[in-house]
């Protein structure tokens, strides 16, 4: 299975310390070079760069078609970023995208891609027993506090697997 992550379901879960449910979920997850970026070098966040470069289940892979990546950005507005991040996705025939913006899953969706957020990811977690219904709803509750946007939808969604 090929497993591409955008920048922010990688910043939420370093926010409520599960990393690791990458792995334990898929095993490897690729990321294109912005997205490694957009990672590694916010001086604010070291210590959060330091877990991500040391995490030898997160594995950054170069775009072939930069072109791709340019009309994107240009057509639909997203960052450099979610961009790689879709056309890596589209390049390798990616089984799932993990993203969380909502005009990039709109956009991503709309290409055929499968599109799971951070909220997917508790769920799954959740469904294979890597984490208790009580530590689903400590992420949740660590993701709000942390200021990370959850939609009602997916929030709900979550609510009622967990009852």
């Amino acid at each position: 299975m090929i497993i591409i992550s955008d920048t922010t379901p990688i910043i939420s879960l370093l926010k409520i310390n599960r990393l690791n449910l990458l792995e334990k979920l898929f095993g490897e997850v690729l990321i294109p070079n912005a997205v490694y970026n957009e990672l590694t070098t916010n001086k604010r966040f070291s210590d959060e760069a330091e877990l991500v470069i040391h995490a030898s289940y997160i594995k950054t892979v170069s775009v072939s078609n930069p072109e791709a990546v340019r009309i994107l950005r240009m057509a639909t507005g997203l960052d450099q970023g979610e961009s790689e991040a879709v056309v890596l996705t589209d390049e390798l025939k990616a089984d799932i995208l993990l993203m969380d913006e909502a005009k990039g899953r709109t956009i991503s969706t709309q290409m055929g891609i499968t599109v799971m957020g951070t909220i997917g990811l508790l769920i799954s977690a959740y469904e294979d027993k890597l984490i208790t219904s009580e530590e689903a709803r400590i992420c949740i509750d660590g993701l709000q506090r942390s200021g990370r946007h959850i939609g009602k939808k997916y929030y709900q969604i979550l609510m009622d697997k967990l009852k």
